[in-house]
């Protein structure tokens, strides 16, 4: 279970470490083909490995199966939404911060920022691992795998454009590669947190799985397709989008 729960972190580490084998800023070809593709994995994730287990869960419901999906979707846009207006964060490669104001340094607004996507990320795995461990649910600790690889394939290109702007901002690969490892540990932490409360939560779990699904599709809505669609090269963040999709989606039928 605890390998499981590494493996995102490990994804983070390691995109971060590029920061000390690439010059200057990342291209912007090349991070819009990331931002697309980590889009991509994180849409179909929400849809095989959480919402479509979640109905399933409820299959004894007949049509009212969705009611869970679907009220679980849209509270995990809201919970996103508001820790987007309440936290003072800054996306990469604005100059202008989101939230309340605070006198906290561009690095600490990028590194918040950074924190709340990875949040839903983190509830994610937890809560298919919960599920998992659930006697008679229809997730299979392969699924709990499936979701934790393919997560953590989505972080490498994320560490990475977590950590170059950093370096681009005037901090050192060192501190830049540190600060955008940390930016991944609350996935683990978000994780156990889950985890430890499964037997509690066990009546709430299709609820929570799409829970964790809104989470997700809210960043990628509000954050990864925007940054990822501006200026120039678009379609090349649709290519990766579509990579990621489609590489989520077979790891999670075939794993499954």
């Amino acid at each position: 279970m605890l390998t499981t729960i590494l493996i995102p972190f490990l994804g983070t580490i390691l995109g971060s470490a590029f920061v000390f084998f690439m010059r200057g800023a990342m291209p912007s070809l090349v991070q819009k083909t990331l931002l697309g593709f980590a889009s991509g994995v994180m849409v179909a994730a929400s849809v095989w490995s959480l919402l479509i287990p979640g109905i399933d869960m409820c299959a004894d419901m007949g049509r009212m199966a969705v009611v869970p999906a679907a009220v679980g979707l849209l509270a995990g846009m809201a919970f996103l939404l508001a820790i987007d207006r309440l936290t003072p964060h800054l996306h990469i490669g604005n100059s202008k911060p989101e939230g309340p104001r605070s006198r906290l340094s561009r690095t600490a607004m990028l590194s918040l920022a950074v924190t709340i996507h990875n949040l839903p990320e983190g509830m994610s795995v937890g809560v298919v691992l919960a599920g998992a461990m659930q006697q008679g649910s229809a997730i299979t600790s392969a699924a709990a795998m499936a979701m934790a690889l393919g997560i953590a394939i989505q972080n490498i290109p994320e560490g990475a454009i977590i950590s170059m702007p950093m370096r681009a901002e005037g901090n050192s690969r060192l501190r830049s590669f540190t600060m955008g490892a940390l930016s991944g540990l609350v996935e683990p932490l978000g994780a156990l947190l889950v985890v430890a409360l499964a037997s509690v939560l066990t009546p709430a779990l299709p609820y929570l799985l799409a829970f964790a699904a809104g989470a997700m599709l809210y960043v990628v809505v509000e954050e990864l397709i925007p940054e990822m669609s501006e200026g120039e090269h678009s379609n090349i963040g649709t290519i990766g989008f579509a990579i990621g999709f489609t590489l989520m989606m077979v790891l999670d039928v075939v794993l499954s």
